[in-house]
């Protein structure tokens, strides 16, 4: 069943849970899971404005999955450079370690690596967690995946939502994303229709364990109910 609100509503009601989410504990994570496409990041970058507007820079910290991509050195070596952005591309124990230290270590500053999608590598110690955050969101393809490594990660996360959207939008928005950082038309139809499916697939099927469903839809956001 669809809640049958404004995007607008929709925006400023989850942004609200996410601020009582950080106000109820000394530091929350919040995870944001989804399929390739789906909007995932558009979804935090609004969240995080409307979280700052309201309660501050530095209140709520970002810090995605993507920055435990292992880099192509990596991949050539073992092999899985052609499957690249798969959940066995990541590093999901450093992830997970990282999002633990989030939770315990609020005394100082955590700095956790980001993702250059120009270069397509991740950068050591690109972001920093302040020591006065309150809520950190993360994001990713596979933070409900049921393995033991990634299941640690999910246990350090307070809540994760799952981010859905149409099938034709998603993979239009995802071959698109992939010509602006270097793929031809081609390649990145390709791309898309193969290795960024499989791992879809992977990730659909995760959608029953997040706590709350969220729709990115022709008309804007909405909620599952």
């Amino acid at each position: 069943m669809m809640a049958r609100v404004s995007s607008r509503h929709t925006l400023e009601s989850l942004a609200a849970e996410a601020i009582a989410l950080g106000e109820g504990r000394r530091r929350a994570v919040l995870g944001i899971a989804g399929t390739p496409g789906a909007g995932k990041s558009t979804l935090v970058s609004l969240l995080l404005e409307s979280i700052t507007e309201r309660r501050g820079a530095g209140w709520a910290a970002h810090v995605p999955m993507d920055g435990f991509h292992l880099a192509d050195d990596q991949l050539r070596r073992l092999g899985l450079l052609d499957r690249k952005g798969a959940p066995e591309t990541f590093d999901p124990a450093g992830y997970a370690v990282l999002l633990e230290r989030v939770h315990r270590e609020t005394d100082a500053e955590i700095y956790a690596p980001g993702f250059d999608r120009r270069l397509e590598q991740p950068l050591a110690a690109a972001l920093a967690v302040p020591a006065h955050a309150r809520l950190v969101v993360t994001e990713g393809n596979y933070l409900l995946v049921d393995h033991p490594q990634w299941a640690r990660a999910r246990r350090a996360m307070d809540r994760v939502w799952f981010v859905a959207a149409d099938e034709h939008s998603r993979v239009n928005r995802l071959v698109a994303r992939h010509v602006e950082f270097g793929k031809t038309a081609a390649q990145a139809q390709a791309w898309a229709s193969e290795v960024d499916a499989r791992n879809a697939a992977l990730v659909s099927a995760t959608a029953d364990a997040a706590d709350r469903v969220i729709v990115n839809g022709a008309d804007g956001w909405s909620i599952s109910a």
